[in-house]
């Protein structure tokens, strides 16, 4: 995320049944390659829902929190389907960054409006704090809040604190909240450094690790049990996940059979999606993270950088990707019309590559190799300037990288906070590994 409203915190319950069977939660290993995947295909809860008749948001007036991701596997977003089913009384669409149907860029949104195709109201969510959007749910006399929006697994990516905010929300007007699952992309592993309550942000809302390895659905019960009691006075009086069908935590998107959606603009792909719970660290640098190419976050560099970066990175030997020494040169954001050298990253095996180790390493190398390499500085949040600390959660990774720190010292220092978070987490997680 470029800016700290990037998707700004919509700041947001009693855990509810879940909607249909939970499958055991077991195995916490990474991601295997394609060739280890179910012969069944996955079904999201949207399809779930839409099969049993939308039977558990009957006789309810709905809220929808959604986007362009929010499809059933006919490719129809759930609103219209919902709609035009005549059995979900839909009072309300409310759209994050981007906007409901993903006709606005970064930073921006629709605007609260009249759906042309719906005739439903559709209300300008994006930035709305948790007294804003207790406003317009009570504005559209919302009952049951609908979560459905894919989520790629990294903390910063703040559609999951557009969820805390409604849920936080949901609590002020006593609203159940039905989270519709889909897939974590980059599969079931935490992995990471722990958010600081003093670094928090919009791009990162409470105290959970860089890569938090849970679906939404999964998260929505950690937030409800860990954080609304202090935050919202309470818990949510009913939280209901329809859960996915043939899921696996070691599951790539690749192998779910479903189609991606991106969920924003610079998310192309589910290639995007397993390298940016790293390289998105590179917003905090003066390197060029890759927006403007068409592989955003896979393609890094900077005009300063050659081909030994490349080299030295390669020559560590990590698992799972591929480093191979490019040139390109962005349309917009960082360095535009500048050619950049620097790395591309070829994700050779899901289940063995690390994306923040591998982005640590890199950093690492760039620290040692360019003098100027240098950390973005925002001058409006003094306090706080680097977004690189925003991004990690403290200033331990930069500090530590400027002090000349191995890879293996800086990913040491979150070794026992990330098992004590993956402890934590284990009782809120719905969906089991390979021998599930």
């Amino acid at each position: 995320m470029t800016r700290l409203n990037r998707r700004q915190l919509l700041t947001a319950g009693a855990l509810g049944a879940i909607a249909l069977p939970a499958t055991a939660a077991g195995s916490l290993a990474a991601q295997p390659s394609s060739t280890n995947f179910p012969a069944n295909p996955v079904t999201p809860g949207a399809d779930r829902a839409a099969a049993s008749g939308w039977s558990v948001l009957s006789g309810q007036k709905v809220g929808v929190i959604t986007n362009p991701t929010g499809i059933l596997t006919n490719l129809r977003t759930i609103v219209d389907e919902m709609h035009e089913s005549g059995a979900v009384d839909v009072v309300g669409v409310f759209g994050p960054e981007h906007g409901f149907r993903g006709t606005a860029q970064a930073g921006s949104s629709e605007g609260t409006h009249t759906d042309p195709r719906t005739g439903i109201t559709v209300y300008d969510a994006y930035g709305a704090t948790v007294t804003k959007l207790t406003s317009m749910f009570r504005t559209a006399g919302v009952e049951t809040v609908v979560f459905d929006i894919q989520d790629v697994g990294a903390r910063f990516y703040t559609y999951i604190w557009t969820m805390y905010t409604a849920m936080r929300a949901a609590v002020a007007v006593g609203a159940r909240f039905v989270v519709l699952d889909r897939p974590n992309p980059v599969g079931g592993t935490a992995r990471g450094p722990m958010m600081t309550t003093a670094y928090t942000s919009g791009v990162g809302a409470k105290e959970i690790v860089q890569a938090h390895g849970m679906t939404v659905g999964e998260l929505a019960r950690f937030f409800d049990a860990e954080f609304l009691p202090a935050d919202a006075g309470g818990r949510l009086r009913d939280l209901t996940v329809v859960e996915l069908k043939g899921w696996r935590r070691d599951v790539p998107f690749a192998a779910t059979g479903l189609p991606w959606v991106m969920p924003s603009p610079n998310m192309p792909t589910p290639d995007t999606a397993l390298v940016y719970p790293g390289t998105c660290l590179f917003e905090g640098t003066n390197l060029s993270e890759g927006r403007g190419t068409t592989r955003p976050f896979e393609l890094l560099g900077a005009p300063f950088v050659d081909h030994r970066w490349a080299e030295r990175v390669a020559a560590r030997g990590l698992p799972g990707v591929g480093v191979r020494e490019a040139y390109f040169t962005p349309t917009f954001s960082k360095h535009t019309g500048a050619v950049c050298g620097g790395i591309q990253l070829h994700v050779t095996d899901a289940s063995d590559f690390d994306p923040i180790r591998t982005t640590v390493e890199m950093l690492v190398a760039l620290k040692a190799l360019y003098p100027d390499f240098a950390w973005r500085y925002d001058s409006y949040d003094p306090q706080r300037p680097y977004w690189v600390d925003k991004l990690t959660g403290s200033p331990r990774l930069r500090t530590q990288v400027d002090a000349g720190a191995s890879a293996d010292e800086v990913v040491g220092a979150w070794r026992e906070e990330l098992a004590a978070f993956d402890a934590r987490r284990r009782q809120y997680l719905i969906y089991g590994g390979p021998a599930a």
